[in-house]
């Protein structure tokens, strides 16, 4: 039977929200939450390296720090693959699921390389390493309008923490660009607790939810 564009409308919104309350078997919940864990973990301990520069505790070579700093991505692109490695073993996904992740995706990515282009190009031009500082301001602020989006769908309270501690790291991180140390101490702590937190949070579910299909 054919749906009506109401129907529709209705399975694509109840469809979202079991997304959200992960109640689906996707194999994109457990690489998401990893990806925020591992992201929130290892580009958190970088900038607390970075703090550490910033304060003289830390005074390595130059090509110690670049090594440290591609360390840090690369272990974390070992993790992201693993965790999507282990989303395959758990079944394929419905093709509804993957169209509607690959376009999430896709999204913000899109939003992500313009952001970069435009603050990288700014930068570059009028010389000003403090205008790239105001790309993760922006970057944690598209986060904390994802996060209320979920909290709207699902009113779970960690979801809407997770919004305002980001919209509060925005805005005090594009307050404090000129401040490198209250910047990176501020940074750190909000990948920490903003991603390393919610993803953690993500896992669990993730992986209580294969138990209990299992």
């Amino acid at each position: 039977m054919t749906q009506t564009p109401r129907t529709a409308a209705e399975a694509d919104l109840a469809f979202m929200r079991s997304i959200v309350e992960g109640r689906t078997t996707g194999r994109s919940t457990l690489t998401m939450g990893v990806a925020y864990l591992a992201g929130g973990l290892l580009y958190g301990l970088q900038c607390l390296f970075h703090v550490g520069q910033a304060t003289g505790v830390i005074a390595w070579p130059d090509l110690a720090n670049l090594i440290f700093v591609a360390s840090i991505t690369l272990a974390f692109l070992i993790v992201l693959a693993w965790a999507v490695r282990e989303d395959r073993k758990a079944g394929p996904s419905a093709p509804l699921v993957t169209r509607t992740l690959n376009a999430a995706f896709s999204g913000a990515g899109m939003a992500n390389l313009a952001i970069i282009i435009v603050f990288g190009v700014g930068s570059a031009r009028d010389q000003d390493f403090a205008v790239w500082l105001y790309y993760p301001a922006m970057i944690f602020a598209l986060q904390a309008a994802a996060w209320y989006v979920a909290w709207h769908l699902k009113k779970a309270p960690w979801m809407l923490a997770t919004s305002i501690g980001g919209w509060l790291t925005a805005v005090g991180l594009g307050v404090l660009v000129r401040e490198p140390v209250a910047y990176l101490m501020l940074c750190t702590a909000a990948l920490f607790l903003l991603f390393a937190g919610p993803g953690a949070i993500m896992v669990r579910d993730a992986l209580k939810s294969r138990q209990v299909g299992a």
